[in-house]
């Protein structure tokens, strides 16, 4: 049987952005089809790319709703090309299919670069929060065929060269540890985020949070990482950028860490300006050729 090639939509040209709405990147049975809009300036010019995984505790949230601090917007202005994904939610699936799902977007994405204007070598990603979780195992497994799963095309590789994580899990065992003296929630519950992803009580299930934790898939030849945390996030608490960031070092990666001071989830109470045009500095540095 010859492997699905999932076509891309044809694009509609609004004002100078050509945009391919709906793209069916792969599918599961029993479930909606997996969708992407990969977004562009109208021309012939070959664009990096970078991947928008958005969060809501793995729970809820779309590719459809505001990003936080116009991000996918303000990559497009920049001068990338944009690829909003979804993932199969936690009352939907357990991890790792929203790993999954997002891997397979990556790869429709290579595969179907020409006609998308898109340089395949230079494809990033930026998550926030649960999408920065994703953001960052997508960046950490590139090369490992164990968790590449079966959903979309399957004959492209899913590396990024490139991450942005804003404020995303790295530990799901240590979240309650390191959480915030005003906590909002109880990471060890039954029903916290990080519990209803592996499918029960993150500590009675050590295996399965190790496996979705990416501390657990740091090397040495992991691509460039930006870390954004803010030192008073009460829902993801700061120590888990602060831990992957040592973990990274460590290991010899390139890895940088942003704390934002007196910011809280969702860098609330700071000034995002300066924040999102660091990120895209971070990726002009990575994604974009030398002259």
């Amino acid at each position: 049987m010859k492997p699905r090639r999932y076509p891309a939509p044809a694009p509609a040209i609004e004002g100078d952005l050509t945009i391919w709405r709906d793209a069916v990147v792969g599918e599961v049975s029993g479930f909606r089809p997996l969708l992407a809009d990969v977004y562009r300036r109208t021309g012939d010019q070959l664009l990096p790319l970078v991947a928008w995984i958005h969060g809501g505790a793995w729970r809820k949230g779309g590719n459809k709703g505001e990003a936080v601090g116009r991000i996918p917007e303000r990559l497009i202005e920049a001068g990338y090309a944009v690829a909003r994904v979804t993932y199969r939610l936690s009352g939907e699936a357990r991890f790792p299919a929203q790993l999954h799902d997002v891997k397979a977007a990556v790869r429709w994405v290579r595969h179907h670069a020409a006609e998308l204007g898109v340089d395949p070598a230079r494809i990033g990603v930026w998550g926030e929060s649960a999408g920065g979780h994703l953001a960052t195992l997508l960046a950490l497994t590139g090369k490992d065929p164990e968790l590449a799963g079966d959903v979309g095309v399957l004959d492209q590789s899913d590396s990024v060269a490139a991450a942005v994580v804003w404020y995303g899990p790295s530990n799901l065992l240590s979240m309650a540890a390191q959480n915030h003296p005003q906590g909002l929630q109880d990471h060890d519950d039954p029903d916290s985020p990080e519990s209803r992803l592996v499918g029960g009580p993150v500590q009675d299930m050590p295996k399965e949070a190790a496996a979705a934790s990416p501390v657990g898939y740091v090397s040495d030849d992991a691509p460039p990482i930006l870390l954004v945390h803010g030192d008073e996030d009460r829902i993801v608490p700061v120590g888990q950028s602060i831990e992957l960031h040592q973990r990274l070092s460590d290991a010899g990666a390139r890895v940088e860490l942003r704390i934002v001071a007196g910011a809280d989830h969702c860098l609330i109470g700071a000034d995002l300006e300066p924040e999102v045009a660091a990120s895209i500095a971070f990726l002009d540095r990575t994604l974009r050729p030398r002259s």
